[in-house]
């Protein structure tokens, strides 16, 4: 499942997207994650699977807790998948400014 397409699923709920972004500043225990969410901690647990699964996160066990992190291997697999799209644009602007500058001689 580890793959661009679930990745993208994996962010395209509301919830896990916020839990995402809280990881952005470091790890972090279901219980801080949960704290603030209209959810409860096993609701965050399976959610974090979720995101586990997808490939954007991995958690280690820190005495008797596990501590999430952003994995750094998912999030540039993804990145890459839209790195893609914005070369083919800028090679697509520049294109295009060539054309006009063309023209204009």
């Amino acid at each position: 499942m580890a793959n661009t397409q679930a990745r993208f699923a994996a962010l395209s709920d509301p919830t896990r997207r916020h839990i995402f972004e809280r990881l952005e500043a470091g790890g972090r225990s279901v219980g801080e994650l949960a704290k603030g969410l209209p959810v409860s901690r096993p609701a965050v647990s399976q959610h974090l699977k979720v995101l586990k699964e997808a490939g954007l996160v991995a958690g280690r066990a820190e005495g008797t807790r596990r501590v999430y992190h952003i994995d750094p291997k998912g999030l540039a697999a993804m990145r890459a998948w839209l790195d893609r799209f914005w070369t083919t644009a800028l090679d697509n602007f520049a294109a295009e400014v060539d054309a006009t500058a063309r023209k204009k001689r």
